[in-house]
């Protein structure tokens, strides 16, 4: 981490934190089940066993998290609603009340209406559960969109394909490798009339947060070269394509179900802005006779790439490389690869895991991503936007309490929160850019 002063960014710049909703929300009982619970039950899905029914108590607790938010001098906070919950009685209430006491604590709420809590009983591979997902959309648009003007559809639908319906080891537990294509483009499906039920709602601000990274080939050869475009073409392109050019990635189109050519008109609906989450690049050879690593998931020798170790970087808690450049490099190729296709980018996603509240590692993760960013703005992408992962530790997935994300600490026992040094540092850097 230099000493030298993060440089500037464009006024208006937008900054933030983020949340969601099965990950910190508890009070499970005063909901619907989503297919997490129901993965979360059977024995040896997480990590440590644990389950997200109580995880923050931000539920009960929301208004100390609000005075958090306040006290970091954040512009906005990017929280999901769950759909679960919004489908119980007086579901809704609850995010009336946390918007109300965003708007009151001068903090911008940035909804993400889909992140990855889906109600038990829908399936992603069925095509009605996008239809079910836009009425549930107009549902919280009508309630909420008085107070709410930047509006996000979907979280990462490439992780929710590829871990929860390829791989497995995420809800709702498939593991269908590529038979999980269709999970995919009802997604994208579903991303695309929502935002013609946003748009009929009024909303004018509305976009996506789709995961994104380089991808190395592992070497030189034909071999590893020609994993690595496939590779990227089915994380990066295969999500990115039919949202800003309205076609799928060649090759791809076909396996895809229904009138393929009529859902991408659906799927490619103009957007305001395009999100961007952001860890690191993956570098990726050719298949392997064994399993590979994939940021702690198992990848089958099956698959028609491996992924491989980045050598010779720091790596966080979970094991990722800390790559900050590749945020550059990310923001820079799709600005070339997309042109005046790609409207403005908002890093709605970028943290690491890291134990201890003095948290000097995570502050050095910030501060290199931070200009890295300031990097792609100064090589001519038009970004808008940073929120962080995350505010609070919370329930990481398959991982359970074994990571911690937060700028500020959980005791999962006593529920205490206590900021850590990096949000201090946070507080100091926004404070600097005003």
């Amino acid at each position: 981490m230099t000493t030298a002063p993060i440089p500037r960014f464009p006024d208006g710049f937008l900054w933030g934190v983020s949340t969601s909703a099965h990950q910190i929300e508890g009070a499970a009982d005063e909901r619907e089940p989503s297919v997490w619970d129901a993965f979360t039950a059977e024995p040896g899905r997480v990590r440590d066993g644990s389950t997200a029914a109580v995880a923050c108590d931000h539920y009960h607790r929301h208004r100390e998290d609000v005075a958090l938010l306040a006290g970091l001098g954040v512009d906005a906070y990017r929280f999901s609603v769950s759909w679960p919950r919004v489908r119980s009685p007086h579901g809704l209430d609850f995010y009336d009340r946390l918007v109300d006491d965003l708007c009151a604590a001068g903090v911008r709420p940035v909804p993400t209406l889909f992140h990855w809590d889906l109600p038990l009983g829908l399936d992603w591979l069925e095509r009605d559960t996008a239809a079910r997902f836009a009425e549930y959309v107009s549902v919280v648009a009508d309630r909420l969109g008085d107070r709410v003007r930047k509006w996000i559809t979907l979280n990462e639908p490439a992780e929710h394909t590829l871990l929860g319906h390829a791989l497995g080891t995420h809800a709702p537990g498939r593991r269908l490798l590529f038979d999980a294509l269709p999970v995919a483009h009802h997604q994208l499906l579903a991303h695309g009339l929502a935002v013609r039920a946003l748009r009929a709602a009024g909303a004018t601000d509305i976009g996506i947060a789709n995961s994104h990274g380089p991808t190395w080939p592992a070497s030189e050869e034909s071999a590893d070269v020609e994993a690595a475009e496939f590779y990227d073409v089915l994380l990066n392109r295969l999500f990115a394509d039919p949202l800003l050019l309205g076609a799928y990635p060649a090759g791809l189109g076909e396996l895809m179900p229904g009138d393929v050519e009529a859902d991408l008109k659906v799927i490619a609906e103009p957007l305001d802005w395009y999100g961007v989450n952001y860890y690191a690049p993956t570098r990726v050879g050719a298949p392997q006779d064994t399993e590979t690593d994939f940021g702690g998931v198992r990848m089958p020798a099956e698959l028609p790439f491996s992924v491989r170790e980045i050598e010779g970087r720091p790596v966080t808690d979970f094991g990722w490389p800390v790559v900050p450049e590749g945020l550059t490099e990310l923001l820079t190729a799709f600005r070339d690869r997309y042109g005046d296709r790609l409207p403005p980018v908002i890093i709605t996603e970028n943290g690491c895991s890291y134990d201890g509240l003095d948290d000097r590692d995570r502050i050095a993760y910030l501060d290199g991503h931070i200009r890295a960013l300031h990097d792609a703005i100064t090589a001519g992408v038009d970004v808008r936007g940073y929120f962080v992962w995350s505010l609070l530790d919370n329930f990481e997935w398959a991982e359970g309490y074994a990571r911690r994300f937060g700028l500020v600490h959980v005791d999962y026992d006593t529920l205490a929160r206590t900021p850590k040094a990096s949000y201090r540092w946070f507080r100091e850097m926004l404070r600097d850019r005003r």
